[in-house]
């Protein structure tokens, strides 16, 4: 064996014994968050649904008043976690993701949950992504339809519904004119993050998006960290 061929293999022992010694590290770690990422969550599904569906019935397809509504309500119930500013331009941009495109705003943004105004006045599709968290789609207006291979109809998601999308699972789905939504995920959050930088780093090459995209989750998520949330 060469002195070249010896230090490449040396190499590759140590890289190998690196990556075993993290993954040693690391796996118990992550089965002991895993098993109490409940303990983490300041926001209820339950909760969530009920103020969404009060904000619907108590102002239609005023879109903007229930938006103001939700949030109203979100921060006398979490002062610490809710981003309260819903109506300053500069806290809307656009997400592109999946081939889906449309405008948000983030409420809560840390480690183990986001929760965010998510639509467009125009209509969108694209793909769901596959995730490490579960997301609920709650829909304030219009509706969201859904699809997965081998049904023959799609889903129906009207104003007032909910859509659950499972942690790990994945659909076709489509806004077919203005639809806009709350969207909670619990569970592992930064992951998530590779899917929605997806699109703006190889097909739109928006940079001053993807830049505000960054700037307001890392100040939402590095808050939270601040006061103990993950």
């Amino acid at each position: 064996m060469t002195p070249n061929s010896k230090s490449s293999s040396g190499g590759l022992t140590r890289l190998l014994t690196f990556l075993g010694v993290l993954i040693g590290i690391f796996t118990p770690i992550i089965y002991v968050l895993e098993r109490n990422l409940e303990s983490f969550y300041v926001f209820r599904t339950d909760e969530l649904h009920d103020v969404a569906k009060r904000g619907v019935e108590a102002y239609g397809n005023d879109t903007a008043k229930i938006v103001e509504y939700i949030v109203a309500e979100l921060q006398q119930n979490h002062p610490n976690h809710v981003n309260p500013k819903w109506n300053v331009h500069d806290e809307w941009f656009f997400n592109n993701a999946g081939g889906a495109m449309g405008g948000m705003y983030i409420i809560h943004a840390s480690i183990t949950e986001y929760l965010i105004i998510f639509g467009t006045a125009v209509g969108t599709e694209g793909h769901s992504g596959r995730h490490t968290a579960d997301d609920y789609f709650h829909i304030l207006t219009g509706e969201q339809w859904a699809y997965q291979p081998g049904k023959f109809a799609p889903e129906v998601y009207p104003a007032g519904s909910v859509h659950h999308l499972r942690r790990g699972t994945v659909k076709q789905y489509k806004m077919p004119e203005g639809c806009f939504a709350l969207e909670y995920a619990r569970g592992w959050i930064p992951p998530m993050l590779f899917f929605g930088f997806a699109d703006g780093l190889s097909s739109t090459l928006d940079l001053p998006t993807l830049y505000r995209t960054v700037a307001i989750t890392g100040r939402e998520m590095i808050g939270n960290l601040l006061i103990g949330k993950f």
